[in-house]
């Protein structure tokens, strides 16, 4: 079977994603997601058509593109969460908006490995995208489709023992946050708000 997997029909396409949405984490919640080989009672669906990435005439994204400010992406109540933990700290490289655009946000302290939420915020076409996340979902990652956009979250542990990763999908901006020891509730849903509104 290719790894570009084509879900049949529009209907299996949303039916998928409201079954695994209901079943996979926001980090921060600190409820694992299902490892390779757990048993759950829903089945992940592979990806691999979401919807058309709209571009204006110029060939920009039409909906939102790449920030260059690490706390203006973030609500209040994430903000809060992070209160106390530095953010691209001295010796964190890289970090912050970057040559290409890129944008890198580091939270925790230089040297700490066992605090550390690491976004990059980055431009990439549709099939790039497509054949990671696809990946990905072969790995065991948790992927559906949201909001027009594909999430492909893995978690496990609670508390200062929790690492995971998640990555989100859309217009050609991927969000792709790792985490280990912090994983404060809402930080992926307030980026994507911030990007695309």
């Amino acid at each position: 079977m290719s790894r570009r997997r084509i879900l049949l029909g529009a209907a299996a396409a949303v039916g998928a994603a409201l079954v695994l949405a209901a079943c996979a984490p926001e980090p921060g919640t600190q409820t694992p997601s299902p490892q390779p080989g757990s048993s759950t009672t829903s089945t992940p669906t592979p990806f691999g058509s979401p919807v058309p990435t709209p571009t204006t005439d110029d060939g920009a994204t039409a909906h939102g593109g790449i920030p260059d400010d690490c706390r203006a992406i973030l609500s209040p109540g994430v903000l809060a969460q992070l209160e106390g933990v530095p953010l691209n700290d001295t010796g964190m490289n890289p970090s912050g908006p970057q040559p290409d655009g890129t944008l890198v946000c580091v939270w925790g302290e230089a040297g700490d490995e066992t605090m550390r939420l690491t976004t990059t915020i980055s431009g990439l076409s549709r099939g790039p995208a497509l054949d990671l996340l696809n990946e990905l979902f072969d790995e065991g990652f948790t992927c559906y489709q949201p909001d027009e956009g594909t999430r492909c979250e893995t978690a496990s542990g609670s508390g200062a023992a929790i690492e995971g990763r998640t990555l989100y999908y859309l217009d050609d901006v991927l969000i792709d946050t790792t985490f280990v020891g912090i994983a404060p509730s809402g930080y992926t849903d307030a980026i994507i708000a911030a990007i695309h509104g």
